[in-house]
């Protein structure tokens, strides 16, 4: 268990606290780019703070504070100028940097707008998102790249499925070195499920854990297993994947290379995102997209419960039972806990580099680069390549996404191209239709939420 003290030291994340600090020397997504085209303007909320995020008129981004310095009224609802963000309240310019620009009721021979600045960030586009930076960036703390990682820059289809949770981000991240919760979460409960409503839980997830690992790296702590009937030469221990520090997770498997999100809003709230990229064996001829496919996917039913048949589902039961912030004094933590106990120390220690004046040490990179590649095991929990993928397409939160059909004919044709000639449009659907409550997937698919962007505020 944690002293209070810790507990808050580790899920407080607005400015001026330890994690706050630590936390603004990492790039985030926050917004879809096909939001800003469709309206350049939006508001976000991020780390506790408000931000009015824009496309400039040079196609590059903005963000700075929301409220204007002048009389505080919302950037959100400026004008986007060649030079920069106007207020829509009373004209004053700001650039992409923050300076003032402009000042209209002012004197001509005024230097008061000299002596203004508003709370400005780096924007970038990166994989059909648009990533923000708001931390320290001067000579001696320059900002880091954007990490341009596998998932988001290499050839393949993409669906970004994503939802705002009413918890703390930091029990979403401790849920990624936690592997044993695997065998009983989506194993053993999920069977349950399947007995009592009629459907066939994914086999692969059902498998004991013989043996765990986890080594630090450099972009957080790579995560093995030995699951029964395998052996430390399959995927599972030979390349693992990694929890990417300080609030992600790259895993994948079968030609879906995914990473996990969790962008804290606040210390309550966390904007959870599953960016996929489809890459199945055998295949190359990937349908054009302009942008990735993204919907909101539900996690409650119509009389407020969790939503549990499907694999997300599940972890986020367990993530939003805990409470909006764990009470980790409550806690007692066993041997099987290695991974939460290697994490938190390794927040601990990243505090204290930051607290110091220093930089992190994991998960940045302040080299220019065009690709960073994570290592991910392909062959997972030893489940044939297409009964995996389709198994990972219904039973997880991609069955809610508008491109299933799209999706598992991609497969499909993968498998054929792969020599495989076992599976058609017919085996798929009727696998499927196993793998999960047909009837209850196309009730929530037409009673849940509409494809549509992110909320308003993050």
């Amino acid at each position: 268990m944690l002293k209070q003290e810790l507990n808050e030291q580790l899920t407080q994340v607005g400015p001026g606290t330890p994690m706050g600090d630590l936390l603004r020397h990492y790039w985030y997504p926050v917004a879809f780019v096909r939001e800003l085209d469709e309206w350049p303007i939006k508001k976000v909320r991020l780390l506790a703070e408000n931000f009015a995020l824009w496309k400039r008129a040079d196609g590059g981004y903005g963000i700075m504070q929301e409220l204007c310095p002048h009389r505080r009224a919302s950037l959100v609802y400026g004008v986007v100028e060649e030079e920069g963000l106007r207020c829509g309240y009373h004209g004053w310019l700001f650039d992409e940097t923050g300076s003032c620009l402009d000042q209209p009721a002012e004197p001509a021979d005024s230097t008061f707008s000299d002596r203004i600045t508003a709370q400005a960030g780096k924007a970038e586009e990166l994989g059909g998102m648009v990533w923000v930076y708001i931390g320290p960036d001067t000579e001696d703390n320059p900002a880091p790249e954007l990490p341009k990682f596998d998932v988001y820059v290499d050839e393949g289809f993409k669906d970004v499925g994503h939802t705002v949770l009413p918890c703390n981000w930091l029990q979403i991240m401790e849920n990624s070195v936690d592997p044993h919760h695997v065998e009983w979460l989506h194993g053993r409960y999920f069977k349950f499920l399947g007995e009592q409503q009629g459907f066939l839980a994914p086999p692969g997830f059902q498998k004991k854990h013989v043996k765990v690992g986890f080594d630090e790296m450099e972009w957080g702590i790579l995560k093995r297993r030995v699951l029964e009937g395998n052996t430390e030469d399959a995927d599972d221990w030979a390349v693992g994947h990694p929890l990417v520090f300080p609030y992600c997770m790259r895993v994948g498997g079968a030609g879906i290379e995914q990473m996990q999100i969790r962008v804290p809003i606040d210390d309550t709230h966390t904007w959870t995102l599953f960016y996929s990229s489809h890459q199945p064996p055998g295949f190359s001829d990937f349908p054009e997209q302009v942008y990735p496919v993204d919907y909101e996917f539900p996690w409650l039913d119509e009389r407020g419960e969790h939503i549990v048949d499907y694999i997300e589902g599940q972890d986020i039961m367990a993530w939003v039972t805990q409470g909006d912030i764990n009470d980790r004094t409550g806690e007692h933590l066993g041997k099987s806990d290695v991974g939460v106990i290697m994490l938190r120390r390794m927040f601990r220690e990243q505090m204290a580099l930051v607290a110091e004046g220093g930089r992190p040490t994991v998960g940045t990179t302040y080299e220019a680069h065009d690709r960073i590649g994570l290592p991910c095991e392909k062959d997972k929990f030893g489940v044939d390549y297409t009964e995996f993928a389709m198994s990972w397409l219904s039973g997880g939160s991609m069955r809610y996404s508008p491109a299933m059909d799209q999706m598992k004919k991609l497969y499909i044709e993968a498998a054929t191209a792969r020599g495989d000639s076992s599976w058609s449009v017919a085996r798929a659907d009727e696998f499927i239709a196993q793998s999960a409550s047909e009837v209850a997937r196309r009730k929530r698919l037409a009673t849940g939420p509409a494809r549509s962007g992110p909320r308003e505020e993050r």
